[in-house]
């Protein structure tokens, strides 16, 4: 049975011919793709985002390439680095585009942390903080040399790039007001320029002002939650004062522990830890053309797309991300590159030549939702098998788009990364009518 949407104001015929096309309850107006606070995302070509779930740590001072290979060994798959901010206290001297690369390939997630201005009535003692009568021109900028330092690094657009925010006085109201309007900036520029908004936030200040504007239409909402409550539990549910309902599809992150030192493979570091579910950095990581004869490079993952060009043998190319498409021999897997384009991963020396290549992120595209509850179908349209439904804010992470029944303005699915449909008309992409660059079609 599909849930019927009502939206009142709308004139009486129009609202009874869209009934069978409804996928979501909804009472009151439209939602608005680009509205706060589901803001849109304006992703580039070659760019995808990265969703990581399992284990992380983070340490003030990124370790080496030595000592991350050694910690391979632990049960750590996640690493969380601090890329700059006027707050950043420890040096980096180890934290170049190369140490990106490098540990990436050899199977780590990134967590970029951006240790920018914090609250005025913040508790760490020495902090620059934010003036509040600039409080949204602070975030902007904040977020916007944030861009810089991860686009230095070699961290993709599609990124998430969170923004610490470390505890302060909960109690006083014009702080809270002042942190909220700076971190709505924050994710307004970060979505203008391609990128996903992360905040780490403690669980009793800056998380719970989050939460509790989770709906308003005054502030940006982020995508994703990190949060810090050294209570030693991981789990990514049950946060006292956070709905389960908010950031619930691959948004969260717990600091669970905090200042420890742990030994792996002989390597001693001093870390945080931490779980995720959430995304992370895209790094386009070098593989070699292995063709005998140039590679074809389109603009679609199929041998019938057209032909954009061709490497020659040797060629080192940027994979930013992988996709199904034309099968090529024993394959069927395509690589986005960073230019946008696509070729065959048969011909790239990418370790699998059937299948998906770790560490590569499937490419994806991830937007929040709009309505209180969004039905996922197993087909572009509300006759298919209902497989669940998303609260409002989710991360809708989209695979690829195809037409469908028509939802009001629409008639544009999106194809999550579990396989199931949304119609694009509750989703926070950029366009409320037509397909969004730069998803590629199903």
């Amino acid at each position: 049975m599909f849930h019927i949407t009502f939206h009142l104001g709308r004139p009486l015929a129009w609202m009874f011919s869209s009934l069978l096309a409804a996928v979501a309850i909804t009472f009151g107006s439209v939602p608005s793709a680009a509205a706060v606070p589901a803001t849109s995302v304006t992703y580039p070509t070659g760019s995808s985002a990265t969703r990581f779930s399992g284990l992380a740590f983070d340490t003030c001072t990124a370790p080496t390439t030595a000592q991350m290979m050694a910690w391979r060994a632990s049960s750590y798959r996640g690493i969380g680095v601090y890329i700059g901010g006027a707050n950043r206290t420890c040096a980096q001297p180890q934290l170049t585009a190369t140490w990106v690369t490098t540990v990436s390939r050899q199977g780590w997630a990134i967590v970029p942390i951006y240790m920018g201005l914090q609250a005025p009535c913040t508790y760490r003692p020495n902090a620059q903080k934010i003036t509040p009568s600039l409080a949204a021109a602070q975030g902007k900028s904040q977020a916007a040399d944030a861009i810089t330092k991860a686009r230095a690094l070699g961290m993709r657009p599609g990124s998430a790039i969170y923004g610490d925010m470390e505890h302060y006085d909960a109690t006083n109201a014009s702080c809270r007001t002042a942190v909220l309007t700076y971190l709505s900036a924050w994710t307004k520029e970060l979505h203008r320029q391609g990128f996903v908004s992360g905040v780490y936030a403690h669980l009793y200040s800056g998380a719970l002002h989050l939460s509790q504007t989770y709906s308003s239409t005054v502030y940006a909402r982020p995508d994703a939650l990190w949060i810090a409550r050294w209570d030693l539990n991981p789990s990514l549910t049950g946060w006292s004062g956070i709905s389960n309902l908010h950031w619930s599809n691959g948004q969260r992150g717990k600091q669970y522990r905090g200042d420890h030192t742990e030994t792996w493979g002989g390597v001693s570091l001093n870390i945080d830890s931490d779980r995720f579910d959430a995304p992370v950095a895209t790094v386009g990581l070098p593989f070699k053309v292995i063709s005998t004869v140039p590679l074809n490079y389109r603009n679609a993952p199929t041998t019938s797309a057209t032909v954009q060009g061709s490497y020659a043998p040797g060629t080192t190319l940027r994979v930013v991300c992988q996709t199904y498409g034309t099968t090529v021999h024993s394959t069927a897997v395509w690589d986005r590159l960073s230019n946008g384009a696509y070729v065959t991963d048969y011909y790239l020396s990418t370790p699998s030549k059937t299948t998906y290549s770790k560490p590569l992120p499937k490419c994806t595209y991830p937007y929040q939702t709009t309505p209180p509850s969004l039905n996922r179908r197993a087909g572009p349209g509300p006759t298919y098998a209902l497989r669940g439904t998303l609260p409002e804010g989710s991360l809708a992470w989209v695979s690829c788009q195809s037409r469908g029944s028509s939802v009001y303005t629409t008639s544009v699915w999106g194809r999550l990364s579990d396989g199931s449909w949304v119609s694009d008309y509750y989703v926070s992409s950029p366009s409320s009518t037509t397909y969004s660059s730069p998803i590629r079609r199903c």
